[in-house]
């Protein structure tokens, strides 16, 4: 496992550390390690342990964020604004590493099912200085993000506006790299490449990080997105958009870089796991964390075990190849402490 902070992104593409900001959050290489679960083959899948990345929180979370919050802090940004759901990781994300680097946090969140976890998240958020604010749905969602820059403008701070899931083109450079990160493991011998990877769907950016990622280095992967949510759930066409203007931000501080053969068809969205929606476990997903739980992986039925419960699904059918099948965990199993952070 590597140690250097220093990321894929820049060793594939050393100009760009001097031209696109970042917050050294991920820590490292994280490892592929296989995952032996029952009823899967045998020496064939693997585990991505994205949840280790960085000892502030884990998950896919701080990728995305090591470069947003750098464009925040470039424009002067004193408060991060940001949307999500009761139990959004991406909240508490943003608030934790948000605070390590000085900045303030007001959360707009939407309601989701009740669950301890959901009250245990919200609890952190607040645990860690953010202000929350609630709203009754989407819609009533912006009409508080638009009272809540005002009034932070009003007081004098400049706040800064996240996408929800922080998927942007600058947020899903963060994804870029996480592909790269995975070629340079191939390269090195630690796995074969995948015939299959997978991957939970909210917000897309990670999907699409994925995808542009693997293209620009020329390696066939099918990366296969689990959709987990039902609130203006990203079509193919629309990642693909994603990932165009994740390109352009790319070729703008790198006009090197040669445009991708990518299109909507790279971008596979499996519906089988959504049940009735965000935040309801399917039986399916409550069977995947259980297992996943009984050799040490903890995670959360709003995404990865549902992730994780399609992998099984298709891979007890024979519907994969010969080759290693790669589950890419985006769940954080780092628990936040306060005396860690800097700020």
């Amino acid at each position: 496992m590597m140690r250097s902070s220093d990321l894929a992104l820049f060793r594939a593409w050393p100009g760009l550390r001097s031209r696109i900001p970042r917050c050294a959050f991920i820590e490292g290489t994280t490892p592929v390690e296989p995952l032996e679960l029952e009823g899967l083959p045998k020496g064939r899948v693997f585990i991505k342990r994205d949840d280790l990345c960085c000892s502030l929180y884990g998950g896919n979370k701080p990728r995305k964020l090591e470069f947003v919050l750098a464009r925040a802090l470039t424009r002067s940004a004193q408060r991060l604004v940001t949307t999500g759901a009761h139990g959004s990781h991406h909240a508490l994300a943003t608030t934790v590493l948000g605070r390590s680097v000085g900045l303030s946090t007001s959360l707009v969140l939407v309601p989701q099912p009740a669950a301890p976890e959901v009250d245990a998240m919200l609890a952190q958020d607040a645990r860690f200085g953010a202000e929350i604010v609630y709203a009754r749905g989407v819609a009533d969602a912006g009409l508080k993000t638009a009272v809540v820059l005002v009034r932070s403008l009003i007081r004098g701070e400049h706040p800064y506006l996240l996408r929800t899931g922080g998927s942007s083109a600058v947020g899903n450079l963060g994804f870029v790299s996480a592909a790269l990160e995975l070629v340079e493991q191939i390269k090195a011998g630690e796995l074969d490449t995948p015939d299959e990877i997978y991957v939970p769907i909210g917000t897309g950016g990670t999907l699409v990080g994925l995808v542009l990622g693997f293209a620009l280095a020329r390696i066939r992967v099918r990366v296969h997105g689990v959709l987990v949510t039902d609130i203006l759930s990203p079509s193919p066409r629309r990642l693909l958009r994603m990932a165009r203007s994740t390109f352009a931000l790319l070729h703008r501080a790198a006009p090197s870089i040669q445009p991708p053969p990518i299109d909507a068809g790279h971008f596979i969205v499996d519906r089988s796991e959504l049940g009735r929606g965000y935040g309801y476990p399917t039986r399916a997903a409550l069977a995947a964390r259980a297992a996943a739980d009984d050799v040490g992986i903890p995670l959360e039925t709003t995404y990865t075990a549902k992730c994780l419960a399609a992998l099984q699904r298709e891979a007890r059918a024979g519907k994969h190849g010969c080759g290693p099948i790669l589950f890419w965990n985006t769940h954080s199993s780092v628990n936040p402490k306060l005396d860690r952070l800097a700020a």
